[in-house]
Protein backbone atom coordinates (compact mmCIF):
# COMPACT_ATOMS: atom_id res chain seq x y z
CA UNK A 1 0.00 0.00 0.00
CA UNK A 2 2.77 2.04 0.90
CA UNK A 3 4.29 1.95 -2.85
CA UNK A 4 0.82 2.93 -4.32
CA UNK A 5 0.97 5.74 -2.20
CA UNK A 6 4.04 6.73 -3.35
CA UNK A 7 3.52 6.46 -6.75
CA UNK A 8 0.50 8.20 -6.40
CA UNK A 9 2.31 11.24 -4.70
CA UNK A 10 4.76 11.26 -7.52
CA UNK A 11 2.61 11.00 -10.18
CA UNK A 12 1.23 13.98 -8.77
CA UNK A 13 4.17 15.98 -8.07
CA UNK A 14 5.04 14.96 -12.34
CA UNK A 15 2.08 16.83 -13.51
CA UNK A 16 2.53 20.33 -14.42
CA UNK A 17 0.87 23.14 -12.27
CA UNK A 18 -2.06 24.52 -14.06
CA UNK A 19 -1.68 28.02 -15.50
CA UNK A 20 -3.76 30.92 -13.53
CA UNK A 21 -4.48 34.31 -14.91
CA UNK A 22 -2.39 36.04 -12.62
CA UNK A 23 0.66 33.53 -14.87
CA UNK A 24 -0.37 35.19 -17.99
CA UNK A 25 1.59 37.92 -19.67
CA UNK A 26 0.28 40.88 -18.33
CA UNK A 27 -0.46 42.52 -21.98
CA UNK A 28 -3.26 39.70 -22.95
CA UNK A 29 -4.78 40.02 -19.49
CA UNK A 30 -5.11 43.44 -20.25
CA UNK A 31 -6.12 43.19 -23.62
CA UNK A 32 -8.83 40.31 -23.08
CA UNK A 33 -10.69 42.88 -20.61
CA UNK A 34 -10.42 45.39 -23.06
CA UNK A 35 -12.27 43.19 -25.69
CA UNK A 36 -15.24 42.21 -23.53
CA UNK A 37 -15.74 45.97 -22.04
CA UNK A 38 -18.87 47.73 -23.41
CA UNK A 39 -17.64 51.04 -21.74
CA UNK A 40 -14.55 52.60 -21.61
CA UNK A 41 -12.71 51.28 -18.09
CA UNK A 42 -10.17 53.14 -16.36
CA UNK A 43 -6.86 52.29 -15.22
CA UNK A 44 -7.29 51.82 -11.56
CA UNK A 45 -10.62 49.60 -12.25
CA UNK A 46 -8.22 47.67 -15.33
CA UNK A 47 -5.52 47.21 -13.05
CA UNK A 48 -7.87 45.48 -10.33
CA UNK A 49 -9.20 43.71 -12.95
CA UNK A 50 -6.07 41.91 -14.47
CA UNK A 51 -3.97 41.89 -10.64
CA UNK A 52 -1.36 44.39 -11.34
CA UNK A 53 -0.27 47.41 -10.62
CA UNK A 54 -1.49 50.96 -11.87
CA UNK A 55 1.74 52.19 -13.60
CA UNK A 56 2.30 48.54 -15.43
CA UNK A 57 -1.05 48.87 -16.35
CA UNK A 58 -0.45 52.08 -17.35
CA UNK A 59 2.76 51.10 -19.55
CA UNK A 60 0.83 48.04 -21.07
CA UNK A 61 -2.27 50.28 -22.56
CA UNK A 62 0.33 52.68 -23.75
CA UNK A 63 2.47 50.08 -25.06
CA UNK A 64 -0.68 48.50 -27.05
CA UNK A 65 -1.61 51.95 -28.31
CA UNK A 66 1.54 52.05 -30.33
CA UNK A 67 1.04 48.59 -31.31
CA UNK A 68 -2.40 48.80 -32.77
CA UNK A 69 -1.33 52.15 -34.50
CA UNK A 70 1.53 50.36 -35.88
CA UNK A 71 4.00 52.36 -34.64
CA UNK A 72 5.63 48.76 -33.07
CA UNK A 73 7.26 45.98 -35.55
CA UNK A 74 3.53 44.47 -36.93
CA UNK A 75 1.00 46.48 -39.11
CA UNK A 76 -1.69 49.29 -38.35
CA UNK A 77 -4.65 47.48 -36.96
CA UNK A 78 -8.56 47.65 -37.88
CA UNK A 79 -9.15 49.00 -34.39
CA UNK A 80 -7.88 51.66 -32.05
CA UNK A 81 -7.26 51.86 -28.10
CA UNK A 82 -9.03 55.22 -27.86
CA UNK A 83 -8.74 57.01 -23.77
CA UNK A 84 -12.55 58.30 -23.38
CA UNK A 85 -13.87 60.01 -20.22
CA UNK A 86 -10.55 59.24 -18.36
CA UNK A 87 -11.47 55.35 -19.34
CA UNK A 88 -10.42 53.15 -22.18
CA UNK A 89 -11.58 50.91 -24.84
CA UNK A 90 -11.43 49.50 -28.22
CA UNK A 91 -12.89 51.26 -30.99
CA UNK A 92 -13.18 50.07 -34.88
CA UNK A 93 -10.87 52.93 -36.61
CA UNK A 94 -13.00 55.84 -37.97
CA UNK A 95 -11.75 55.32 -42.03
CA UNK A 96 -13.47 51.89 -41.67
CA UNK A 97 -16.71 52.37 -40.82
CA UNK A 98 -17.74 52.34 -44.05
CA UNK A 99 -16.71 48.31 -44.23
CA UNK A 100 -18.80 47.85 -41.36
CA UNK A 101 -21.50 49.61 -42.86
CA UNK A 102 -21.61 47.85 -45.68
CA UNK A 103 -21.23 44.41 -44.07
CA UNK A 104 -23.75 45.28 -41.42
CA UNK A 105 -26.29 46.17 -43.65
CA UNK A 106 -25.44 43.43 -46.06
CA UNK A 107 -26.63 40.79 -43.38
CA UNK A 108 -30.00 39.09 -43.80
CA UNK A 109 -32.61 41.00 -41.58
CA UNK A 110 -33.57 38.73 -38.63
CA UNK A 111 -36.41 39.19 -36.22
CA UNK A 112 -35.61 40.92 -32.99
CA UNK A 113 -36.29 39.02 -29.71
CA UNK A 114 -38.58 40.15 -27.17
CA UNK A 115 -36.16 41.83 -25.09
CA UNK A 116 -34.35 43.49 -27.82
CA UNK A 117 -37.42 44.98 -28.74
CA UNK A 118 -38.07 45.95 -25.20
CA UNK A 119 -34.39 46.93 -24.78
CA UNK A 120 -35.05 48.69 -28.05
CA UNK A 121 -38.27 50.85 -26.66
CA UNK A 122 -36.29 51.92 -23.57
CA UNK A 123 -33.66 53.87 -25.69
CA UNK A 124 -36.22 55.49 -27.96
CA UNK A 125 -38.05 57.28 -25.47
CA UNK A 126 -35.32 57.85 -23.24
CA UNK A 127 -32.57 58.70 -25.11
CA UNK A 128 -29.90 59.75 -24.48
CA UNK A 129 -29.35 57.34 -22.05
CA UNK A 130 -26.78 54.58 -21.23
CA UNK A 131 -26.33 51.00 -20.72
CA UNK A 132 -26.91 51.27 -16.81
CA UNK A 133 -30.30 53.25 -17.12
CA UNK A 134 -31.36 50.80 -19.54
CA UNK A 135 -30.69 48.06 -16.95
CA UNK A 136 -31.82 49.70 -13.79
CA UNK A 137 -35.39 50.46 -16.11
CA UNK A 138 -35.75 46.59 -17.61
CA UNK A 139 -34.85 45.12 -14.00
CA UNK A 140 -32.34 42.82 -16.29
CA UNK A 141 -28.51 42.47 -17.98
CA UNK A 142 -28.61 44.18 -21.31
CA UNK A 143 -24.78 44.01 -22.38
CA UNK A 144 -25.74 40.98 -24.96
CA UNK A 145 -28.67 42.99 -26.58
CA UNK A 146 -27.11 46.53 -26.90
CA UNK A 147 -24.45 44.88 -28.63
CA UNK A 148 -27.02 43.50 -30.62
CA UNK A 149 -28.53 46.64 -31.46
CA UNK A 150 -25.69 48.42 -32.30
CA UNK A 151 -24.56 45.55 -34.88
CA UNK A 152 -28.41 45.79 -36.73
CA UNK A 153 -27.70 49.64 -36.48
CA UNK A 154 -30.41 50.47 -35.08
CA UNK A 155 -28.73 52.53 -31.93
CA UNK A 156 -25.74 54.00 -31.60
CA UNK A 157 -23.27 55.66 -29.10
CA UNK A 158 -24.06 59.40 -29.07
CA UNK A 159 -20.93 60.51 -26.18
CA UNK A 160 -19.42 59.62 -23.80
CA UNK A 161 -20.04 61.33 -20.24
CA UNK A 162 -17.70 63.63 -19.38
CA UNK A 163 -17.42 62.21 -15.76
CA UNK A 164 -17.99 58.79 -15.65
CA UNK A 165 -16.83 57.84 -19.06
CA UNK A 166 -20.51 55.95 -19.50
CA UNK A 167 -21.32 55.68 -23.10
CA UNK A 168 -24.54 57.31 -24.05
CA UNK A 169 -27.02 55.65 -26.41
CA UNK A 170 -29.80 56.64 -28.97
CA UNK A 171 -32.07 55.62 -31.94
CA UNK A 172 -30.46 55.45 -35.54
CA UNK A 173 -32.21 56.52 -39.31
CA UNK A 174 -32.51 53.00 -39.90
CA UNK A 175 -34.95 52.39 -36.96
CA UNK A 176 -37.44 55.41 -38.21
CA UNK A 177 -36.90 53.70 -41.57
CA UNK A 178 -37.97 50.38 -40.37
CA UNK A 179 -40.78 51.96 -38.33
CA UNK A 180 -42.25 54.46 -41.05
CA UNK A 181 -42.13 57.56 -39.07
CA UNK A 182 -39.74 60.69 -40.19
CA UNK A 183 -39.17 61.10 -36.84
CA UNK A 184 -39.45 60.09 -33.00
CA UNK A 185 -41.88 62.79 -32.51
CA UNK A 186 -44.46 59.98 -33.99
CA UNK A 187 -44.04 57.71 -31.57
CA UNK A 188 -47.20 56.74 -29.68
CA UNK A 189 -47.77 58.43 -25.80
CA UNK A 190 -45.88 55.74 -23.92
CA UNK A 191 -48.38 55.91 -20.82
CA UNK A 192 -50.87 53.29 -23.50
CA UNK A 193 -48.21 50.50 -23.20
CA UNK A 194 -47.52 50.11 -19.34
CA UNK A 195 -49.33 48.41 -17.71
CA UNK A 196 -49.11 50.72 -14.90
CA UNK A 197 -48.38 53.91 -17.18
CA UNK A 198 -45.25 55.33 -17.02
CA UNK A 199 -43.30 53.94 -14.59
CA UNK A 200 -39.52 53.56 -15.23
CA UNK A 201 -39.96 56.56 -17.56
CA UNK A 202 -39.38 60.40 -17.02
CA UNK A 203 -42.56 62.78 -18.68
CA UNK A 204 -41.17 64.69 -21.37
CA UNK A 205 -38.62 62.45 -22.69
CA UNK A 206 -39.29 61.91 -25.81
CA UNK A 207 -36.65 63.78 -28.37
Amino acid sequence: MTDDVTEAETGLRDEPDAVTGSELPLSERVEAILFIVDEPIGLVALAAAVGAPVPAVRQTVESLVEDYDGRGAGPRRGFELREVGGGWRLYVREDLDPVVAEFVGGQAPARLSQAALETLAVIAYKQPVTRSQVASIRAVNVDSVVRTLLARGLITELFADSETGAINYGTTDALLQHLGINSLDELPPISPLLDDGADGFDEGTVR
